[in-house]
Order: structure tokens, then sequence, then C-alpha cells
């Protein structure tokens, strides 16, 4: 079964990863029951980058996704005006553990779609990803914009 994992990832473009790489701003590791898997990530960590995100893009790479980061955990809710392709969102608290996954949001949908309360970062990735590699409620990320004195995966370890 673990081949067949690494495989689908190979296909896919992200890539488990054998050893600890140092935390880097433009990464982000989520380790899943099935493995570690990294993504390259664009942040948008001011409100005006929040509010454009991925819209008016045609394409996503499959190794690649954007890190929406808050000032503090609150309730969090998105939409998918202007986005042109399908996207997973996963909504994580500060300690960077997944609260909740929205798979596939609708391209072009205008319907607010609610990420849960006390969320601090939400990765967006390829819609469909996040079930093909795992990524479910109890996955954890790591990224160094995270407090490492709290967080679940401290970029330490």
């Amino acid at each position: 079964m673990k081949a067949g994992i690494v495989a689908l990832l190979l296909v896919l473009g992200p890539l488990p990863i054998a050893g600890h790489a140092a935390c880097r701003a433009d990464q982000v590791e989520l380790r899943t029951e099935q493995g570690t898997i990294r993504f390259a990530v664009e942040i948008a960590d001011d409100a005006a980058e929040r509010a454009q995100g991925l819209m008016h893009r045609e394409t996503l790479p499959r190794s690649a996704g954007m890190l929406f980061i808050y000032d503090y955990p609150q309730a969090v809710s998105f939409w998918m005006r202007n986005t042109l392709i399908p996207l997973d969102m996963i909504f994580m608290n500060a300690q960077g553990e997944v609260r909740s996954v929205h798979a596939n949001a609708q391209p072009l949908d205008d319907t607010l779609i609610p990420g849960g309360e006390d969320i601090l970062t939400v990765l967006e990735i390829n819609g469909g990803l996040a079930a093909r590699l795992g990524i479910t409620e109890g996955s954890v990320m790591r990224h160094p914009s995270q407090d490492q004195d709290t967080a679940s995966w401290p970029c330490a370890e």
C-alpha cells in the first residue's frame, strides 16, 4: 500500500519527505496518516493579499498552494468569486492542526464556505488533492509563521 501512495504522490507532484528539512516561508509541510507532504506556497498575510487570493488564475501547479495567515485565531469564511479553478481549503488552528477541509470548492461560486472558529491559517490547493493525499481533520501542518512554542509540529523537530 505504501508504494502505491508514493507512486500517487509522484504523479500528482507533492512529494513525501524522506528527512526533515528546515522550515521555509515558501513551503508548508503536512503530516498525515499516510506520510508527510510538502507544498510550495505563496503567502497571503495582509488584508489585500487575502482578498485577492487565487482569483483569476487559470492553473495552479499540483505541488503548489496559497497559505492565508491571519494575525490572530478567528472565525473565517471563504468564497470562490472570480476563482477559475476548483480548490480544496484546509482550515487550521494556531497549533497547525487541521480543523476542517472543504473539498472541491466550485469555481465562480459566491456561496460562503465557513472554516470554523479559532482558525489562524488556511491552505488552498488544487481541488480533490486533499482527499487523494490523505489530508484530513487531525493532520498537522508546520510552517515558520506558527508560534513554535505552541505548534503541534514545530520546525525544530
